[in-house]
């Protein structure tokens, strides 16, 4: 089983990152939440400090646990477990190094994305706003 973490990181003005893949990547051009693999020795906070450094030269300021799914793509050996977590990052100024492109969306604009399917629970969460992030971070 491989772990996986990814940052749901709300603006003031409540709108959402997400990052759409590269087209030579697995699951081309599919929607997600920055993150990545947690790697050896790594706790998931390191890991998703580090995966937002290197996919946005962002820097964590705070990180909360808001979800844990456990997924099998047909196309990759292992099992995922995805840890979701509500993020802080410090920088305004993004650079989508890994993504085809980045974009800030409201919560209610989530379905108008194709996401991967792993990220669907936590999609419909926050478009119907169970989860609020960013109230999540100030609790």
């Amino acid at each position: 089983m491989r772990t996986v973490v990814a940052a749901v990181i709300e603006r003031d003005d409540r709108r959402l990152l997400i990052g759409q893949r590269r087209r030579g990547d697995t699951s081309p051009l599919k929607w997600e939440f920055p993150g990545g693999k947690v790697e050896k020795g790594e706790t998931p906070g390191d890991a998703l400090a580090r995966e937002l450094k290197e996919e946005l030269g962002a820097t964590l300021q705070k990180c909360v646990p808001i979800g844990r799914v456990m997924h099998k793509y047909a196309e990759t050996p292992e099992q995922l477990e995805i840890l979701f977590f509500a993020a802080a990052i410090s920088d305004v100024e993004l650079t989508p190094r890994t993504f085809e492109k980045i974009a800030w969306v409201l919560p209610k604009e989530l379905g108008d994305y194709d996401f991967l399917t792993a990220n669907a629970g936590l999609v419909a969460n926050l478009a119907t706003g169970r989860i609020k992030p960013r109230e999540i971070l100030e609790a």
